[in-house]
């Protein structure tokens, strides 16, 4: 294997664009359209990359069926992409907003009344659970804004947190593709989530959940949320309960996920290994939190750089997932660059490791930036600018600290997600 000499940044950032563009709706989406029907197609969906996923379903529709297209997908602000045929609503995301409730009551009157010569074309991707909210009979648009606060900050796993999103709400958990009566519903996922599990990706709107209304209260007593009367009495009386596996209602739906993960890792491993840089990928689904899993990979990189194992050096671990951030400061978080900060912290200035994290949707936290980038020399530049590291992660404020730096990766609305990407590159002397 022969070895580019390439910078190691520049290659942490070719590895990233790669994975992001591996998932791009134009390239993975197009294989999976349905045939055409004999009477209508409508389109709708939710996430980041929906309204990109329906800019390629009108590109790849047959010009003489576009009579019978029509449809509705609701996106992050900023994310909006020019469809002649399907109407592109923005929302708000991560924290709910009237424009995504709205949209979601809009989406629940166009599958009504369908028949069984009709096809739902559902568009999924991460973002979808804020981005369809659509509260349960009893609860505020506000209930729900205060409940998601409350999670996002408390550590809870996208797992636990979609739970308790599912059994709160009118359209998620199955409910959407049981609105859609006799139709054929076919739902294309973008998998943001760590197992690739379709009742987990926006909440499963078109697919069946067995989880229950009691493993939601469980959730909310275990992370002390506070629940509006009308939400605790809706989880105990278990009227939240969503569409359960084996429902009729579901029988004419279909899944495909046709994005993951996985397949954006193997993109950027595919270009580490043109660069003659070994990959290994440690897994697509990591969890935990943010800076335990960056003490974790500090470890298993000093023992690579040190002794050759598990893997000798020059290598790049690569792994994907959700982790989370219990917070505790008053910074600006995300989750990837204090994965980053903890990480740097923890190699404590080796001479030979380069990381970078993102999101692959651009959005790290409540900050309009993917993630940053660590080198040998990030703490001793921090330290000369009068900037404790130290305290940085203990006030939950990657974002500043890497701003400070200089060191942060932007990358704009990717029009597509498929979670966390982390990239350690061990022995990248080799490249200089």
């Amino acid at each position: 294997m022969t070895t580019t000499k390439i910078p190691p940044r520049e290659l942490l950032r070719n590895m990233f664009e790669a994975a992001i563009a591996s998932a791009q709706p134009a390239l993975c989406l197009p294989p999976h359209l349905p045939q055409p029907p004999r009477g209508r197609l409508v389109v709708i969906g939710a996430g980041k990359a929906s309204a990109a996923m329906a800019a390629a379903v009108e590109a790849n529709f047959p010009g003489e069926m576009s009579a019978q297209l029509s449809g509705l997908v609701v996106t992050r602000y900023g994310y909006a992409q020019p469809c002649r045929k399907i109407e592109i609503v923005e929302a708000a995301h991560p924290v709910p907003d009237l424009a995504g409730m709205n949209a979601a009551r809009r989406m629940l009157k166009l599958v009504a009344g369908l028949t069984a010569d009709d096809t739902v074309l559902c568009l999924i991707s991460g973002g979808g659970s804020a981005l369809l909210p659509l509260p349960a009979a009893g609860i505020t648009l506000e209930d729900k804004q205060n409940i998601n606060r409350a999670l996002l900050k408390s550590g809870a796993t996208i797992g636990e947190l979609n739970c308790v999103r599912r059994h709160l709400s009118a359209i998620k958990g199955g409910r959407l593709a049981a609105a859609c009566g006799k139709a054929t519903v076919v739902t294309l996922l973008i998998s943001d989530v760590p197992g690739d599990k379709p009742m987990d990706i926006a909440s499963g709107p078109t697919v069946a959940d067995p989880t229950t209304c009691a493993d939601a209260l469980e959730i909310v007593r275990r992370y002390r949320i506070p629940l509006p009367a009308a939400a605790e009495e809706l989880l105990r009386s278990g009227r939240g309960e969503s569409i359960k596996p084996g429902d009729p209602r579901l029988s004419n739906c279909e899944t495909r996920i046709i994005a993951a993960p996985q397949l954006a890792l193997e993109a950027a491993a595919a270009v580490a290994r043109e660069a003659g840089i070994a990959a290994h990928i440690l897994g697509d689904s990591l969890e935990g939190e943010a800076r335990d899993v960056g003490l974790v990979m500090a470890g298993i990189a000093r023992q690579v750089a040190l002794r050759g194992q598990p893997f000798a050096a020059p290598c790049v671990l690569l792994s994907g997932g959700e982790t989370t951030v219990t917070v505790r400061g008053g910074g600006r978080g995300g989750r990837n660059v204090e994965f980053l900060l903890a990480l740097a912290l923890a190699l404590d200035g080796h001479p030979d490791i380069h990381a970078l994290a993102g999101d692959t949707d651009g959005v790290d936290g409540m900050e309009e930036i993917a993630g940053a980038l660590i080198a040998p020399d990030t703490l001793a530049r921090a330290w000369a600018m009068g900037m404790p590291p130290r305290k940085s992660l203990d006030d939950n404020d990657g974002h500043g600290f890497f701003e400070a730096l200089n060191d942060q990766v932007i990358t704009g609305p990717t029009l597509t997600n498929v979670n966390d990407f982390r990239a350690v590159l061990i022995g990248a002397g080799a490249l200089d």
